[in-house]
C-alpha cells in the first residue's frame, strides 16, 4: 500500500491546532469534536444520517469516499467497532483539517485521512480491499449552474472532481465480494443511482427516504448496495427530521444520541 498521501499529514510535529476562520464543534457523542472552517462547507444532517444508516461490523475495514471534514469517519469511530477507517478527500486543505480533527480526538491510530482523487484509490489500496464503503458525494450535475471548479463549496456540491458514476464504479472495485456500499444522495437522482449500482454489481438492498416534515416530499435518500447481491430491494419506513411542531423527531434525537455521555 502506498501511504505517501497519508504520511504527508502525519508526524510528531503536527498538532490539532485551530487556524483562522476555524472553529471546534462538539458532536455530543463520547466527547468527540470536529474542526470546521466557518467560510467553507460544513457538514449537515445528511452526513449524520449516513453514519447511522451504515451497518458496520466489528473489525471491518471501511472507506469513506469524499470524506470532506471527516465527519462520517469520526462518527463511525464513536458508534461502531470498525477496525480501520480510511477517509479519502481530494481537497488538500480540507483533508489536512480532517486529519487535525483525528488528532484532536486521539483517533488518528484508527482513522487515517488520505489527500487523493478517488480515481487513484485502486492504485493506492488495491482491488477488493474494503468490507464497506460510505459516501456522501456531490449531489448536483457538473453542468447545473455556473461554478468555480476550484471553489471548495462547489467541489462539495457539484460533480466537478468526480461524477456519480465515478463514485459507484470505484466503490464496486474497492469492495470485497459481499461488501456493502452505503450512500446518501438526492431522491431526484434515484434512477441514475439504481441504474449505475446494478451496472457495477452493487445490488440495491435498502432504500430510505428522508423527509423534512410529515406531509413534505423527501429531500434525501439513504441507500445500501451489496456487491454481487441477489435482486431484492427493501423500502424502509420514511424518516422525518422534524415533527409537526418544528421539533426534532424522537428518531432524529436517537440518531444524534442527544444526552449521551
Amino acid at each position: 500500500m502506498n501511504y505517501k498521501s497519508y504520511c504527508s499529514f502525519n508526524g510528531d510535529n503536527m498538532e490539532a491546532n485551530i487556524k483562522e476562520n476555524e472553529r471546534i464543534d462538539d458532536l455530543q457523542l463520547k466527547g468527540l469534536k470536529i474542526i470546521q472552517n466557518v467560510e467553507g462547507f460544513c457538514f449537515g444532517v445528511d452526513a449524520v444520517l449516513l453514519s447511522d444508516f451504515a451497518e458496520i461490523k466489528k473489525g471491518q475495514r471501511v472507506m469513506d469516499l469524499g470524506t470532506g471534514t471527516g465527519i462520517v469517519p469520526i462518527l463511525m469511530a464513536g458508534k461502531t467497532e470498525a477496525g480501520e477507517i480510511i477517509g479519502l478527500e481530494i481537497q488538500s486543505e480540507v483533508a489536512e483539517m480532517a486529519q487535525r480533527s483525528m488528532l484532536l480526538n486521539h483517533i488518528d491510530h484508527r482513522v487515517k485521512i488520505f489527500n487523493e482523487d478517488i480515481n487513484n484509490a485502486l492504485d493506492i489500496f488495491g482491488k477488493e480491499s474494503f468490507d464497506a464503503i460510505t459516501t456522501n458525494p456531490p449531489y448536483k450535475h457538473g453542468g447545473s449552474g455556473i461554478v468555480n471548479p476550484e471553489d471548495a463549496k462547489a467541489i462539495s456540491r457539484h460533480e466537478v472532481k468526480c461524477t456519480l458514476e465515478d463514485v459507484i464504479s470505484v466503490s464496486s472495485r474497492l469492495l470485497k465480494n459481499n461488501g456493502r456500499f452505503f450512500m446518501v444522495h438526492r431522491p431526484e437522482r434515484i434512477v441514475d443511482i439504481l441504474f449505475l449500482m446494478r451496472q457495477y454489481k452493487l445490488e440495491p438492498k435498502r432504500v430510505r427516504f428522508v423527509h423534512p416534515y410529515p406531509g413534505k416530499r423527501p429531500n434525501l435518500l439513504l441507500i445500501e448496495g451489496l456487491k454481487y447481491g441477489k435482486a431484492f430491494l427493501k423500502f424502509m419506513d420514511p424518516l422525518y427530521v422534524y415533527d409537526g411542531n418544528g421539533s426534532y423527531t424522537k428518531e432524529i434525537d436517537e440518531i444524534y444520541r442527544r444526552g449521551e455521555a
